[in-house]
């Protein structure tokens, strides 16, 4: 029995792999707490500030006309220009406004001090103005302040005061309590992402969306496309992805474009993998090329694979390498099965460890195989167990193997047992043959009925096998009923299955039961199909159709080869046959043949016509 996965083709990782970052619920941007929109940056506090205070188009116009009577004392106007002058960056302008504006009680003034503070570097004293303004009803700066909290650890605080914000309705808090308990594992966290995302923030309608791509897909498309439609490019990525899932491939090309565009690596080898399929390999390659300079190791690997398939083995190598260089060890694995296809051995060797190590499942199963080749049976089982261990099928199949060369039975049945639940069919079939043994005929036929459906010709073959020993005797026919005229049985179905496949026993087996309907047409193609394969059981029952018909000469060529590969019948019917035409000497010779081949009965009567032979011919 042969090892499974020794050779495996070119290891493609999909159009769409999700980066590490992404394959939890967010919780490395959310510990940073450094969203793009979340983040304490100039932008946001500018866009906060503005909320509380009446802006106009023409800040020019807006600042003149605010100044005067700012000049007077006037609290709301001493907010609005010292606003004005914070988001030009006119800090040292700006300050004296704030703070006259924010000690006569104005706490949008209190809000936008915090923001200048904060940009100055003094963010504990910025936090005090931000407590001022919240605990008078701002919530910008209750969202701020909460921000402020959670970039310290304190995420009581910051919960606090990002959910005083939150439900107050302002969008970026609900967006930053939802970041929040989602890094802590509160299962609320939908209801804040679905409150930012109403209310038009695109990261909380991505965010959500991911939230419900499993419960529920349709909502979370909806969400999808309002991210990305907001120029959301992950959003894009995602909803392309969907798409492509549900065949939609025109406009998952759309979305996988637009994403593309706004620098987003997996997206364009997504891309490049639609357009390969649509059949234009070399724009397939641009958008590769593109995200394989952008660090996407999917893209660079599929670039080595088109290379290779190509036969330019150095370009092949060169991206495989610069998808290591990713960290994406299908790289390494790729370049192992290219260095191995050049039987460069001790290369491929090394890369399979490489990646095998990194916990490449295939690896390790490939480096498993090729320790066993050169008879390193101690160093490969630890790798065939981590690989199996890793969820690879085939090298679960592989140490059943292992383990049953050492007549470890019952270990190597485990492993088969491991691997066919997972659909492996030669595995399956391994666990339907020791369950015969072990007489579990019921428990043994749905392990065959797995494997015979995966297109396992043996199985097929055992298949039918075993319905035939588990069936009743059939009735005798009626008087009258012609002999052969019962419906065909399941298990001749799967004889007949099996004979398909060029299971030579299988033909044979077919051969026999279309001769007792009496079809001797069919029974002669099937064990010619055999006899031709290799069978040479096939071969003599051809010879005694053939016989039967009158043509001794070609019956005699087929005999002679079932002879010739053991077959005891047929050396006796050589015999038989050398005698009847008075050849003494070659039935002698074949009369010995069939007494060593067997069986017993076969033995005892070519020793009674060689002595026949032997008086004959001293006679």
């Amino acid at each position: 029995m042969g090892y499974m996965g020794d050779r495996s083709t070119l290891l493609e990782t999909g159009r769409f792999v999700r980066a590490r970052a992404e394959a939890g619920t967010g919780a490395n941007e959310s510990a940073r707490g450094a969203d793009t929109q979340t983040a304490l940056t100039d932008a946001d506090f500018a866009e906060e500030m503005f909320a509380e205070t009446d802006t106009a188009s023409d800040a020019a116009e807006l600042e003149a006309r605010h100044r005067v009577a700012a000049d007077k004392g006037d609290p709301g106007a001493m907010s609005v220009l010292g606003a004005l002058l914070l988001r030009r960056g006119d800090l040292d302008g700006a300050e004296p406004y704030l703070r006259g504006a924010t000690a006569e009680g104005d706490r949008a003034a209190a809000n936008n001090l915090g923001v200048l503070l904060l940009q100055r570097g003094y963010p504990d004293e910025a936090a005090g103005w931000w407590r001022v303004a919240a605990v008078a009803g701002s919530a910008p700066a209750a969202h701020a302040l909460g921000r402020h909290f959670r970039e310290r650890g304190d995420e009581p605080a910051a919960e606090y005061w990002l959910r005083q914000a939150a439900e107050s309705g302002h969008a970026l808090g609900a967006f930053g309590l939802a970041d929040l308990l989602e890094h802590c594992g509160d299962k609320g966290v939908e209801r804040w992402f679905r409150a930012a995302a109403e209310q038009g923030h695109r990261e909380a309608a991505y965010r959500l969306a991911r939230h419900l791509r499993k419960g529920d897909p349709a909502e979370a498309e909806q969400w999808y496309r309002q991210a990305a439609a907001r120029g959301h490019r992950r959003a894009a990525l995602h909803l392309g992805a969907l798409l492509e899932a549900r065949g939609e491939l025109k406009e998952a090309g759309r979305w996988y474009l637009t994403s593309a565009k706004q620098g987003e690596a997996r997206a364009a080898c997504a891309l490049g993998f639609l357009l390969r399929d649509a059949g234009d390999e070399e724009s397939a390659a641009a958008w590769w090329h593109r995200a394989a300079e952008d660090g996407d190791g999917n893209a660079a690997n599929a670039l080595g694979a088109l290379h290779a398939a190509r036969g330019e083995t150095q370009t092949a190598e060169r991206w495989y390498r610069t998808a290591m260089d990713a960290g994406d060890q299908n790289g390494a694995y790729n370049l192992a099965l290219l260095c191995a296809a050049q039987d460069r051995t001790a290369q491929a060797e090394q890369w399979y460890r490489r990646a095998a190590y990194a916990g490449h499942r295939e690896a390790a199963n490939a480096l498993a195989i090729m320790l066993l080749q050169v008879g390193d049976a101690a160093g490969a089982e630890p790798w065939f167990s981590k690989a199996a261990e890793a969820g690879s099928v085939d090298a679960a199949f592989n140490l059943g193997i292992l383990f049953a060369s050492r007549d470890e039975d019952r270990t190597a049945l485990k492993w088969y047992e491991r691997a066919a639940s997972a659909g492996h069919t030669d595995a399956a079939l391994q666990v339907g043959i020791a369950l015969v043994r072990d007489g579990e005929e019921r428990a043994a036929e749905r392990h065959l009925r797995c494997a015979a459906g995966g297109g396992s010709a043996e199985a097929a073959f055992r298949l039918a096998a075993l319905l035939e020993s588990l069936a009743p005797p059939p009735e005798p026919p009626a008087l009258g009923e012609p002999v052969g005229g019962a419906p065909r049985t399941e298990s001749e179905e799967w004889y007949e299955r099996a004979a398909e496949l060029g299971h030579r026993r299988a033909q044979v087996r077919v051969g026999m039961l279309a001769a007792a309907r009496g079809d001797m047409a069919v029974a002669a193609r099937w064990y010619r199909e055999a006899a031709e394969a290799g069978s040479r059981n096939g071969a003599f029952n051809l010879g005694l159709l053939l016989a039967r018909e009158g043509n001794e000469p070609e019956a005699a060529l087929w005999w002679t080869r079932a002879a010739v590969a053991g077959h005891g019948r047929a050396a006796l019917r050589l015999g038989l046959l050398a005698a009847r035409h008075g050849d003494l000497a070659e039935g002698q010779k074949w009369c010995a043949r069939a007494m060593e081949l067997g069986p017993a009965e076969v033995s005892e009567r070519a020793a009674r016509l060689r002595e026949a032979l032997a008086e004959e011919l001293s006679a």
